[in-house]
C-alpha cells in the first residue's frame, strides 16, 4: 500500500487530499472544519479527516506532496519587488517578515502540521503542475490537451500542456506579471468586491450590463495576440508593488476611484463586469484555439481559478475547437492537493492509470459523511422535532410534496463536496418555477445581493428539453453555462421588454419573468446548470425524479448550504445552525426532515442577529 497525502496551505482555500493506491479516497477544504471563509492555514483538520476516512495514521504515510514550490514563490516575490522599487516598499514591508518567519520553513510547518508522520517523503510540485494533474488524471480522457490558468503560482500565470496515460507535460508558459486571473480580480476589486472570493459576484453582475469598455480595456490594458497569448500594460496596476490592485490611470479611464463595497451599484459597474467578462471569454478562447494547434487533440482538460469562470468554460465548449471539455471541479488553490497526490502517484512513482471513459472524481463528494446514528444523537441532544423515515420513497416524497408546494428545504445527505459548488449533499433547494424564488432565496436565505442568480439541478435526462445542450453534454459540477431552451422562453410584455432594456434598478430587472424557470434563468437566459446522473448522485437523482412526477419539472433551484460570509456547512450541527438562522422552512438531513413551525421556541432560540454577527458578511 502507498498513501500520499496532498496539502495545499498557507495562500488561500487550504485543503488536504489523499491518494491510497491510486485511488481518491478523500478530499477537503479547512474552512469547512475550522467555519473561517477561505481559511489558509495549514489544513490540520482536513488532514486529520482524511486519514480518518482511510483508517490511517500519519505514520502511515509514503509521502506528502505540496501543491507548490515555496522557495520559487519567493525568488518570484523578491524579484518583483526590487524590479519596481524603491515603488514596492511598503507592500515589501508587509510580506517579508512574514516570509521570514514561516513562509520559507514549509519543510518545518508540514512535519509540525503533520505529526507521527516522520517517514514520509516530502514532494514539492510545481502549483501549475498540480493544476494541470488535477484536471487531467481524474478526467475520463486517456489522452488529453492541458489548459491551466490562474492568478500566479510561482512564476506561471497560464501553462499550455498535453497528457496522456499516466504522463503529463507543459510545453508553454505565460508568467507573472501577465495573468488573466489577475486582471479579472483588478476589475472585481475595482468593482466594490473582495478579490479571491467576490469575483463570482462580477461574473453574475455581468449580465445586467453591456460590454461598452471592452474596447477600452483591449486598448489600455491588455493585448490579446493572435497566437492566442496576451500581455499586460502594468502602467494601469498596482498589484506588483502596491497594496491595492488598479492604478490611478486604470481610474482615469474607467470613470474614478473603485466603489466602496457598501455604496450602491451603478449600471456602470455592470458595464464594466460586462466587459471584462467578455474579453476574459476572448482571451479563453485564443488559449483555447492555442492549445489545439499545439496538440491537435480532441479532448481538453481545464483547472485555476480562471476555470471556474463558468460562463467562458461554456463558450470554449460551444464555439472552441474541442468535442469535450472536462473541468477539475475543485479548479482552485484547494485542487492543488489533489493534483500533487496524483502527480506524484502516476508521474514520479510511473504507476499506471487505467482509463474506462468515466471520470475518477466520484461526483467530487470527496468529504465527509454522517451516518443516521450520528445524525439521531445530535438532534435528540438539541430537543428537535423530527420525523425518521424507514423507507427512502418516503422520505423523498415528503422532501420534494415540500418543494412543490414552495417551500425551502435544507438538504444534507451523504459525503461533503470538494470544491466550491455544492452538488446536492450540502444544498439549499427551491421551486425553480416561481417568478419570486430568486428574490426569496437572495434576501432571506441567503442574506446576499438581489441580483445574484441561482443554479439549476436538472435530471440529466430530460436537461435536453429544458436547455440548449448538445447530445450527451452533460455538466455534472455546475462548472458551465448554457441557455435555456426556446421551448422554456416566455414572451415578454412591451413594459417587460422597456424594464430589461433600460431600467437601471436591477430589483426591477431581477423580476421580470423570463422563463418558465425564471429563479434559475439570468437575464440573457443563461444558467450554470448541473445535470444530476443517478450514478454519481442516487438519492439527489430520486428527488428530482420525484420532483418531476409532482410537477412535470425536473429542475429544481440549487445553491449551497450556507449563508454569506460563511462557508459551506459540514456537520449535522453546521446544518442546524443554518435552518435556525434563516426561513429555510424544511431541513431534510440522511432519514431525518424537520419542519420549521413543528419546532419548539427552545431549540429555535438563537436569533439570526446573533448567528450572523459570526461571520463577515462584506
Amino acid at each position: 500500500m502507498v498513501a500520499i497525502l496532498g496539502i495545499s496551505a498557507f495562500y488561500h482555500d487550504s485543503a488536504a487530499a489523499l491518494v491510497v493506491d491510486g485511488q481518491i479516497v478523500a478530499a477537503a477544504q479547512e474552512e469547512r472544519f475550522s467555519r473561517l471563509k477561505h481559511d489558509a492555514s495549514f489544513p490540520s483538520r482536513a488532514v486529520e479527516y482524511c486519514l480518518s476516512e482511510a483508517n490511517l495514521a500519519a505514520a502511515d504515510l509514503d509521502f506528502i506532496a505540496f501543491y507548490e514550490k515555496p522557495l520559487r514563490k519567493f525568488e518570484r516575490l523578491l524579484e518583483t519587488y526590487l524590479a519596481f522599487a524603491p515603488r514596492g516598499f511598503s507592500s515589501f514591508r508587509t510580506a517579508i517578515p512574514v516570509w521570514l518567519k514561516d513562509k520559507l520553513h514549509h519543510r518545518r510547518l508540514l512535519r509540525q502540521g503533520v505529526p507521527g508522520a516522520a517517514r514520509a517523503r516530502l514532494v514539492f510540485t510545481d502549483h501549475h503542475q498540480s493544476h494541470a494533474a488535477s484536471a487531467f488524471f481524474p478526467s475520463p480522457f486517456e489522452e488529453a490537451a492541458i489548459l491551466t490558468i490562474d492568478g500566479v503560482g510561482e512564476w506561471s500565470t497560464t501553462t499550455i500542456g498535453r497528457g496522456a496515460g499516466n504522463h503529463l507535460e507543459l510545453n508553454e508558459h505565460i508568467q507573472f506579471p501577465h495573468s488573466l486571473g489577475l486582471l479579472y480580480s483588478a476589475f472585481t476589486s475595482y468593482c466594490g468586491f473582495k478579490v479571491n472570493s467576490g469575483e463570482y459576484k462580477l461574473m453574475g453582475l455581468a449580465p445586467y450590463g453591456r460590454p461598452t469598455y471592452r474596447d477600452a480595456i483591449l486598448e489600455h490594458l491588455i493585448e490579446l495576440r493572435d497566437d492566442g497569448s496576451f500581455r499586460l500594460n502594468l502602467e494601469f496596476f498596482d498589484y506588483c508593488h502596491g497594496l491595492r490592485m488598479t492604478s490611478r490611470r486604470f481610474h482615469r479611464v474607467f470613470g474614478g476611484p473603485p466603489r466602496s463595497p457598501q455604496s450602491p451599484l451603478e449600471q456602470r459597474h455592470c458595464d464594466l463586469a460586462a466587459s471584462i467578462q467578455r474579453v476574459t471569454e476572448e482571451c479563453v478562447l485564443g488559449l483555447g484555439r492555442r492549445v489545439f494547434q499545439q496538440t491537435g487533440l480532441d479532448d481538453l482538460v481545464l483547472a485555476g481559478g480562471v476555470a471556474l469562470n463558468c460562463v467562458a468554460n461554456g463558450r470554449l465548449l460551444r464555439e472552441g475547437p474541442f468535442r469535450r471539455v472536462w473541468i477539475q471541479p475543485a479548479a482552485g488553490d484547494a485542487g492543488g492537493a489533489l493534483g500533487a497526490a496524483l502527480f506524484v502517484w502516476h508521474q514520479l512513482l510511473e504507476k499506471p492509470r487505467p482509463s474506462d471513459g468515466s471520470d475518477r472524481q466520484q461526483g467530487s463528494l470527496l468529504g465527509p459523511a454522517f451516518d443516521t446514528a450520528a445524525i439521531h444523537t445530535f438532534l435528540d441532544a438539541h430537543d428537535v422535532v423530527y420525523r425518521q423515515f424507514d423507507e427512502d420513497p418516503e422520505l423523498l416524497q415528503a422532501a420534494a410534496d415540500a418543494l412543490a408546494s414552495g417551500k425551502v428545504v435544507g438538504w444534507f445527505d451523504g459525503r461533503m463536496e470538494f470544491g466550491p459548488r455544492a452538488l446536492g449533499s450540502r444544498s439549499i433547494l427551491a421551486d425553480a418555477r416561481r417568478p419570486q424564488m430568486q428574490s426569496i432565496l437572495n434576501r432571506k436565505i441567503k442574506f446576499r445581493e438581489s441580483f445574484r442568480p441561482f443554479a439549476p439541478a436538472v435530471l440529466v435526462e430530460q436537461a435536453a428539453d429544458w436547455f440548449q445542450l448538445e447530445p450527451g453534454e452533460e455538466s455534472p459540477y455546475m462548472l458551465l453555462t448554457a441557455p435555456v431552451a426556446e421551448t422554456q422562453r416566455v414572451t415578454l410584455s412591451t413594459e417587460e421588454a422597456q424594464t430589461m432594456e433600460s431600467n437601471p434598478d436591477l430589483r426591477k430587472r431581477v423580476h421580470v419573468v423570463r422563463s418558465t424557470i425564471p429563479a434559475v434563468t439570468h437575464l440573457d437566459y443563461s444558467a450554470r446548470l448541473q445535470t444530476v446522473d443517478r450514478e454519481r448522485n442516487p438519492r439527489f437523482h430520486g428527488l428530482l425524479s420525484r420532483f418531476y412526477e409532482l410537477t412535470g419539472c425536473p429542475v429544481v433551484a440549487n445553491t449551497s448550504f450556507n449563508v454569506r460570509g460563511e462557508p459551506i456547512v459540514c456537520t449535522p450541527e453546521d446544518a442546524w445552525r443554518c435552518f435556525q438562522a434563516t426561513e429555510i422552512d424544511v431541513l431534510v438531513m440522511g432519514t431525518f426532515i424537520m419542519y420549521k413551525e413543528r419546532q419548539p421556541s427552545a431549540a429555535m432560540s438563537q436569533s439570526r442577529e446573533e448567528h450572523l454577527a459570526n461571520f463577515d458578511l462584506d
